[in-house]
């Protein structure tokens, strides 16, 4: 499966964003599927997660703020990040879930992400 990651981009402190992650080239919707977040010098972080069965979990970092949602029939998953603050400045994935990654071996292809940057 391919996946592609999109809708991020410059904003100020406390406006919105949503991104989307677009699965190509195989089934989608069968594993727990996760947004990650990376920042240069630092490992990459599982911000949010959702079950197939539409649970989902967030860091404590991002709760409250962060909804993840998966729209199965356009094999998309979503990240709607609202009041952003500078701390959530990163590259954004998408990917398999670290458990369903380890059940399969592996992770799917990366990607090159979409980049956030919020400015105070």
């Amino acid at each position: 499966v391919q996946l592609q990651a999109s809708g991020g981009g410059l904003v100020q402190a406390g406006e919105s964003l949503r991104l989307s992650c677009t699965a190509s080239g195989g089934l989608f919707g069968i594993n727990a599927m996760g947004w990650y977040r990376q920042t240069p010098g630092k490992e990459r972080e599982l911000v949010a997660a959702i079950s197939p069965a539409g649970t989902s979990t967030y860091a404590d970092s991002v709760k409250g703020r962060f909804t993840i949602s998966i729209d199965k029939a356009k094999n998309t998953v979503y990240l709607q990040m609202n009041n952003l603050e500078p701390e959530d400045t990163a590259v954004y994935y998408c990917n398999d879930h670290p458990d369903s990654a380890k059940a399969q071996g592996h992770f799917g292809p990366w990607g090159q992400g979409t980049q956030v940057t919020v400015s105070s």
